[in-house]
C-alpha cells in the first residue's frame, strides 16, 4: 500500500470534482489540513474517511487503497493485496489505541480540564477564607477528587467507544 499513491489519487478526486482542500473537510468534517496530511501521504484515512471519500467520489475503498480507478480485473487482484497491506499497516495493540485516544481527548478537553483546574485550586483557596471557616479546607480535596474521577470516567468511556466501535 502506498500512501503517496493513495494522496495523489485522493488530490486527483479532489481536483476532477472541483473541490478545494477545505471544501473537501468540511464535506467530510475533518479539516484542511487532515486533507492535506492525506493527500501528501503523511497519513491515511481511517476506515470511515476512506468510506466517505468512496461515497463523496463514486468509488470502491479497494481503488482508493490501490491509488487508481481499476477494471474489473485489476479490482479481484488489487483487493486481496489491499486486505494484506491493511491488516499488516493496522496492527496498533489495544494499549497504543487507548494512549492515542487518551491523548486526544485530553487534546480535545484541554480548555474544560484547565477550567475545572482553577475552579478547583480557587475554591480551596478562596473560598474557606471568604467563608472563615478553615475546617472547609478539607473538605475541598474531596471536591477535587470527585472531579477527577468524573473527568477521568468521561475519558475512558470515550475511549472505550472509539476503540470497540
Amino acid at each position: 500500500m502506498d500512501q503517496i499513491k493513495i494522496g495523489k489519487f485522493i488530490a486527483q478526486l479532489r481536483r476532477e470534482n472541483g473541490m478545494t482542500q477545505e471544501t473537501l473537510g468540511e464535506k467530510l468534517g475533518v479539516t484542511n489540513k487532515t486533507i492535506s496530511r492525506w493527500e501528501t501521504g503523511a497519513y491515511m484515512p481511517d476506515i470511515e474517511m476512506l468510506q466517505l471519500l468512496g461515497q463523496r467520489f463514486g468509488i470502491s475503498i479497494n481503488e482508493i487503497l490501490a491509488g487508481q480507478r481499476l477494471s474489473d480485473e485489476e479490482f479481484r487482484q488489487k483487493a486481496e493485496e489491499n486486505v494484506i497491506a491493511v491488516s499488516k499497516a493496522s496492527a496498533f495493540s489495544l494499549e497504543e489505541k487507548k494512549a492515542y485516544y487518551k491523548k486526544k481527548w485530553r487534546k480535545d478537553n484541554r480548555t474544560w480540564l484547565i477550567a475545572m483546574s482553577v475552579v478547583v485550586v480557587a475554591v480551596t483557596i478562596v473560598l474557606p477564607l471568604a467563608v472563615g471557616k478553615p475546617w472547609f479546607i478539607g473538605v475541598c480535596p474531596i471536591a477535587a477528587l470527585i472531579c477527577y474521577a468524573y473527568m477521568n470516567n468521561k475519558m475512558m468511556i470515550y475511549v472505550e467507544n472509539n476503540i470497540y466501535q
